[in-house]
């Protein structure tokens, strides 16, 4: 499958929370060549590709801004999942999650709260950081505390995407034992996919026997920065790469924006939800 290459065309410009916000179609983003990790104190070719992927991404830019916010709608297997909004500081510290359903979660960088208190609380702090790091990742790969490791390309409908594993060090979030094979962009450098596992309240090993992909689509760029707009959930294993879909996320009303304390303050009416007492092996 060969890309048509085309320039980045506005596609919308409109006013939000006072500020201009423009909008604008990412068919082809030119990517930086890195300098291969040579000189005096070079990096691994392995972080190289993660940072690669982070410049295509315009970090520095998603760095000058405070907070973001945005509205998904995720199904599985044709039913609803989730659908709210996320609130993030940008450096992740802070969360907030707003949902359809009238629930909030609130990440104010050391509890979960939610609220109100009688809502059902399985689940919840996997919601509170899952899809607000899915929507973060291409600025978090070279976060403290990830390791990487390069990977063989893989051809996809004639494509041959480079790959690496990232990991983590024991401590880092929730479930360090989570690991992604990231997928780059052959030509705008973007990130196209993440395959995982989810070791959230189970063990390593039986994660490893149902992985899934996280395959990124229809990017556009706000303010400069790049935002995948469609996300697809898919079966995956090392043979036969991504998979048959399972699931879909539509991203919308992404926008950055200066938040007022209290954004991320316990609301009333709320309870924590606590981290896993032990962290399964």
């Amino acid at each position: 499958m060969k890309r048509t290459l085309l320039a980045l065309s506005i596609l919308l410009v409109f006013g939000c929370n006072q500020n201009e916000k423009k909008e604008t179609l990412a068919d082809e983003k030119i990517m930086t060549e890195p300098d291969g990790g040579k000189g005096d104190g070079a990096v691994s070719p392995a972080v190289v590709f993660a940072q690669n992927i982070e410049n295509a991404h315009s970090k520095e830019t998603w760095k000058t801004n405070k907070a973001v916010a945005f509205d998904i709608d995720l199904t599985f297997g044709g039913n609803p999942r989730f659908s709210g909004k996320i609130t993030s500081l940008t450096n992740s510290t802070k969360i907030r999650i707003d949902k359809k359903d009238g629930v909030k979660l609130i990440y104010d960088g050391e509890e979960v709260f939610l609220c109100p208190k009688i809502a059902e609380e399985e689940g919840a702090r996997f919601d509170m950081f899952t899809w607000q790091y899915f929507f973060a990742l291409p600025f978090k790969l070279t976060d403290p505390g990830t390791n990487w490791e390069l990977l063989k390309p893989q051809h996809i409908a004639g494509d041959s995407f480079n790959r690496a594993k990232l990991s983590f060090e024991n401590q880092i979030g929730d479930s360090p034992k989570d690991w992604y094979i990231i997928y780059q962009e052959p030509e705008t450098g973007f990130l196209h996919a993440a395959a995982y596992i989810v070791t959230f309240g189970t063990e390593k090993g039986k994660a490893e026997e149902n992985p899934h992909a996280i395959v990124y689509k229809d990017y556009v760029v706000i303010d400069g920065v790049p935002f995948a707009t469609t996300w697809t959930f898919h079966n995956w294993n090392e043979k036969d790469g991504i998979g048959e879909q399972i699931g879909q996320a539509k991203i919308s009303n992404i926008n950055f924006f200066n938040p007022e304390d209290e954004l991320f303050s316990k609301p009333e009416d709320s309870k924590i939800i606590p981290p896993l007492s032990s962290n399964p092996q």
